[in-house]
């Protein structure tokens, strides 16, 4: 039987093919940050890609009450398609300036709908599951910037220029 590639392996191999030559860097943020570290598991994946930028990896994430843990795959299998109130409409802390909320939740890639009973949506990440992951990771050319005070979602935060010039400069300094 042929073993299925994820949609995030085509989507590598569409923009590696795009872009013949050129160096490829990933970003993820949240649970893309997730998505992608469990992706660089994978050699293929690790030699087709220079380097790696996250903001607010969802790692370390703590489960939810043992009782919640228990019953959702068995509320998932009974009502496959339930979907919970979302989060997102309770204002979660993501950022801190209101122009930058209209615009991120006004983008039709941005998920506001309802969720899913197995999807979960944490109000703020763990920077010191940040930390443990960053002391941890093989790679010998790694940085590490954790912001104080700042809202979950950095490129959304009023100081987003200053971040988003750290990651260029990053970026810049790899290629």
């Amino acid at each position: 039987m042929r073993r299925r590639r994820g949609i995030g392996k085509v989507f590598l191999e569409k923009i590696l093919n795009e872009n013949h030559g050129l160096p490829c860097f990933c970003h993820g943020h949240s649970t893309g940050a997730a998505i992608t570290l469990k992706a660089l598991l994978d050699p293929k994946v690790v030699a087709s890609i220079v380097g790696a930028t996250f903001t607010s990896p969802a790692v370390g994430v703590e489960p939810s009450h043992p009782i919640l843990v228990a019953l959702a795959p068995i509320v998932s299998f009974l009502l496959p398609t339930y979907q919970c109130n979302s989060a997102y409409k309770k204002g979660l802390p993501v950022s801190r300036d209101p122009d930058a909320l209209i615009a991120k939740y006004s983008d039709p890639l941005v998920c506001t709908g309802s969720l899913r009973v197995l999807l979960h949506a944490d109000s703020v990440t763990d920077p010191d599951a940040s930390q443990k992951l960053y002391e941890q990771a093989s790679s010998t050319d790694k940085t590490i910037k954790l912001y104080e005070g700042f809202a979950h979602d950095l490129l959304f935060e009023p100081k987003r220029e200053d971040i988003t010039r750290n990651i260029i400069q990053w970026l810049n300094s790899r290629i």
